[in-house]
């Protein structure tokens, strides 16, 4: 009997869908039903997020990419970074190496991965962190306030997120100061479960 019951709940388990898997796209990519669907045009997208009191942030990602998937599936699966994203930030999602019509902050019109190339985008997931208002006549990379290369683990990247939101980047503690600070306030709360 115990072999019956044991065999019933790996059924059971194995044919109910994962909560935390994430929606996969025709591209391959993860996607969120709350990420920005936009034309790719950096100074609209930058201008449409200010008039939602929002900031821009572009996230590159790539087919099969594990981190990515765990970006999806652990962080922007936790109610905690998921609310703070939504609340603060439009997030438009690239594909480094996609073929969709991007025009640059310059100008120029690009492919999502020659825009990568451009940038200098190597990592995934990469997540580009963009000024209040467009300036003319530069890239992203040069425009953008911060920029999240790889994968991290919880507040680290949700501390990020926060250190823009918060422009720090104007002030003088460092993000590392800044996320540094943060933990020692989480530790002291009780709060800290990871990184």
């Amino acid at each position: 009997m115990p072999k019956l019951f044991a065999a019933v709940l790996a059924v059971l388990f194995l044919s109910v869908p994962t909560a935390l898997a994430a929606e996969i796209g025709e591209d391959g990519l993860h996607k969120q039903d709350w990420f920005a669907l936009t034309f790719r045009d950096i100074a609209e997208d930058i201008e449409q997020a200010r008039s939602e009191g929002k900031r821009l942030a572009i996230t590159f990602e790539q087919r099969g990419c594990i981190y990515c998937r765990e970006m999806h599936e652990k962080l922007l699966a936790d109610p905690e970074v998921r609310d703070y994203l939504r609340e603060h930030f439009m997030i438009v999602q690239y594909n480094m190496f996609g073929d969709e019509e991007v025009t640059d902050l310059d100008g120029e019109t690009l492919t999502e991965k020659t825009a990568a190339r451009k940038w200098g985008y190597v990592f995934t997931p990469t997540i580009v962190f963009l000024p209040e208002e467009a300036p003319d006549g530069v890239s992203v990379a040069e425009a953008a306030v911060a920029t999240m290369p790889g994968a991290f683990g919880k507040w680290t990247f949700l501390n990020m997120f926060r250190w823009v939101n918060e422009k720090g980047y104007e002030g003088d503690e460092h993000f590392q100061h800044y996320h540094a600070r943060v933990i020692n306030e989480l530790r002291e709360e009780g709060r800290l479960d990871e990184d």
